[in-house]
């Protein structure tokens, strides 16, 4: 199996072609060598800091595709192991792709925290700085100049629609990041330093309340006609009954926090930008109720 220690330690390549002088590893070891790490590293966040959108999407693509493989190498080091097999060319795959994740993740970091606006996206807890990344490079508030805007960009726009042999109306890399928000927050909702993941469980127990009360019968038959449910599934005995199944009540909540946590990126880069506030015409609503829940660890424009 592989050790903790293994999982950690960082490699790259040395870009000088020849081994690390110290451990006779093929690739650099930042423990034997960090002197040479430093000097590739200051370079490396020079670059980072001026990084274009575009190249800031790739690399943002790159980190989740090292990511996978950095997984999917541990999952199959844990399979050999429980077969008894070496895994020895694995463990240096693992490696490998480990310390992938982990440089681009600090180009990331570099290229997030340069920016004000991607300082208080990091302030956020549950918000890091690839997803972050990831916002900044997506998002084009010279393009996007309402909240609603950056929803339908989301695909967070219930009447968007993706009509067959048309260009998909969303970006999906930005649909993705919203929901790795949302996830996110779910997770860290009992934590001290939480702000969103509460007001999500809050909004899940709205849409509990409405789905027991059938409010949600309309969209529960509208889904039942489309005849995609042939196998007695919980989620059609739901349909069935003319309420939401539980999945879908998770993701109405998930998709509200989304927007709203949109709406809070909007109006700080908007106040950032032009040193006032936006107008306001995307209240949000919770338990019924309008109010305008303004953006946590901001205070906005001075006057």
């Amino acid at each position: 199996m592989v050790t903790a220690e293994e999982l950690t330690t960082e490699w790259t390549d040395d870009g000088l072609g020849g081994p690390c002088i110290d451990c006779g590893e093929s690739l650099i070891c930042p423990t034997c060598n960090p002197q040479e790490m430093q000097a590739i590293d200051k370079d490396v966040r020079n670059l980072a800091r001026s990084a274009t959108t575009q190249v800031a999407r790739y690399l943002v693509d790159n980190f989740y595709v090292a990511q996978h493989n950095r997984i999917r190498a541990q999952n199959q080091i844990r399979a050999c192991a429980e077969d008894g097999e070496s895994a020895e060319l694995l463990r240096l795959n693992l490696k490998n792709f480990r310390y992938a994740e982990n440089q681009i993740a600090k180009i990331l970091d570099e290229y997030s925290a340069a920016q004000e606006l991607g300082q208080w996206a990091r302030s956020i807890h549950g918000i890091g700085p690839v997803i972050t990344a990831g916002l900044l490079a997506h998002i084009d508030l010279d393009i996007a100049k309402t909240p609603a805007a950056i929803w339908r960009f989301a695909g967070l726009d219930p009447t968007v629609k993706w009509e067959k042999g048309k260009k998909r109306p969303w970006n999906t890399t930005l649909k993705t990041l919203c929901f790795k928000i949302a996830s996110s927050f779910e997770k860290v909702q009992n934590s001290d330093k939480d702000f969103y993941g509460h007001l999500m469980i809050e909004r899940k127990n709205y849409e509990t309340e409405r789905n027991e009360l059938g409010l949600y019968k309309e969209q529960a038959d509208a889904k039942l006609a489309t005849g995609s449910f042939k196998a007695l599934t919980p989620a059609r005995k739901a349909y069935e009954s003319g309420k939401l199944p539980a999945g879908q009540i998770r993701a109405r909540a998930f998709r509200w926090v989304e927007k709203l946590f949109l709406s809070h990126y909007f109006q700080v880069g908007y106040e950032i930008k032009h040193g006032k506030s936006p107008a306001r015409p995307w209240v949000i609503a919770i338990g019924g109720h309008q109010d305008f829940i303004a953006p946590p660890n901001w205070e906005g424009p001075s006057q």
